[in-house]
């Protein structure tokens, strides 16, 4: 593979250049893209979301504060008169006295009345695995993110270079364009003075008007071409529509040698995360069968009538295990679903696999074919020079007549603009086999 790529892309002597001002405005594309902005603020998200997942391995602080207010409800009874007014009445016959007076039973409200609790609640988890892997999972999600936004980097990469080098291809274009009308105006201007001098028919004159107007109406739409090509390369770039775009003169065919690596495309990057991420989310899904271990701790004050003093104090601490022993198979099928999203994805990593290899081998196919067109039409412009020379100098001599000169003029026009066209579209199509490979090099535009 190597071997024909170094072939198909040297084997016509052409000499390689630097593309600066496409580099330039890669650059510009790559910074102004909003999408890119967008896609960079998603993966802040993710990033601010694997510090949440982070941040759930310690403890956690809170105050809690808590003031009731009752009456009525249920009661708890004490019936400390029937339990002590027997003994206190025999107390007092003993002592010959009343020191020990009656007491009335007691009723006391379940709900607390006028009583205040204030405490630093305090719980951290000793053993969870669902922590765990929710952390491995948005770890992956993060590198996810990245992935996606170098696949639409590289989109944007290709559709810049394709907008470049179709509107270097209107400018060039409109150059063909103008350099033509200026041979049939001059043609114009020669036929109708040897029309004046009788020295040719009407027929020569009307035929180069007519060629005036064919090529300023060709010039037109070139230039309209070109004001497309450049609406639309600076609405890639994100500038003003009508802002100048600098141009790299002296375009030749490309030489980079570019050997099949399709295995590593930013796609299977993505698919290979993706699979990652169903392992940890199987993993998840069992741990609901472990046991979670937590502990907790409250540090506060408690009473009656907003009483502060040594005995209002407290602490309360202890450890929670929570232990899912049965829930109806849920999880069971859970996992099975989890499974059956992992053979997906192992059929789409093949898939993509295929599709991928498919894409640059038609992207290759399609180079090669535009650097054989390309080499036609710049022999077949050659030769049309050529041949107008040749015409040209007999038509002076009076030894041809003004319909040759016109062929041989169109000739040269025509195959101008094809190999014009050809060499645009051997750029274009090494962009398209550049993003079929992922061989473009973003590390240098950042």
């Amino acid at each position: 593979m190597k071997k024909l790529s170094f072939l198909l892309l040297t084997g016509f002597g052409f000499f390689g250049f630097s593309q600066s001002n496409l580099d330039r405005y890669i650059k510009i594309g790559l910074e102004n893209n909003e999408v890119i902005k967008q896609k960079n603020f998603d993966i802040s998200k993710s990033l601010f979301a694997l510090q949440e997942a982070k941040s759930m391995f310690y403890p956690s602080v809170g105050l809690i504060a808590n003031y009731t207010i009752a009456d009525g409800g249920r009661t708890i009874d004490i019936p400390i008169g029937d339990m002590l007014n027997p003994v206190y009445s025999t107390l007092n016959q003993i002592t010959n006295s009343n020191a020990f007076p009656s007491l009335k039973n007691q009723s006391v409200l379940i709900n607390p009345n006028n009583f205040y609790d204030v405490k630093l609640h305090t719980t951290m988890p000793l053993l969870n695995y669902e922590i765990i892997y929710n952390k491995k999972i948005k770890t992956q999600q993060a590198a996810l993110q990245k992935i996606e936004l170098e696949i639409y980097q590289r989109e944007l990469v290709k559709d810049i270079k394709i907008a470049y080098y179709k509107y270097l291809q209107s400018v060039q274009g409109i150059r063909i364009y103008e350099n033509a009308l200026s041979i049939v105006k001059e043609n114009q201007r020669i036929n109708r003075s040897l029309f004046k001098n009788d020295k040719i028919n009407r027929t020569a004159v009307l035929r180069s008007d007519n060629e005036v107007t064919r090529i300023q109406a060709g010039l037109e739409t070139a230039i309209n071409t070109s004001k497309s090509a450049k609406s639309y390369l600076n609405f890639l770039l994100n500038q003003k529509l009508d802002t100048e775009i600098d141009i790299d003169e002296n375009i030749v065919l490309p030489t980079e040698l570019i050997a099949e690596n399709t295995s590593g495309r930013e796609e299977l990057k993505q698919l290979g995360e993706a699979k990652n991420i169903n392992e940890n989310v199987y993993q998840l899904t069992r741990s609901n069968w472990f046991p979670k271990l937590g502990g907790f701790a409250d540090l506060g004050f408690q009473d009656f009538d907003f009483r502060v003093d040594k005995s209002s104090r407290y602490y309360f601490a202890g450890l929670s295990l929570e232990w899912n022993i049965f829930s109806g198979n849920k999880n069971k099928y859970k996992l099975k679903q989890v499974d059956e999203d992992r053979k997906k994805i192992d059929s789409q990593i093949d898939n993509v696999k295929q599709q991928l290899l498919l894409q640059f081998e038609v992207a290759q196919n399609n180079l090669r074919s535009a650097l054989e067109q390309y080499q036609s039409d710049n022999q077949q412009k050659e030769t049309a020079k050529k041949y107008n020379d040749d015409v040209t100098k007999l038509y002076k001599q009076g030894l041809a007549i003004y319909i040759e000169l016109l062929d041989a003029q169109n000739q040269v026009v025509n195959t101008q603009l094809n190999a014009n066209i050809a060499l645009y579209n051997s750029w274009i199509a090494y962009a398209e086999l550049e993003r079929a490979n992922a061989s473009f090099n973003l590390n240098l535009e950042k």
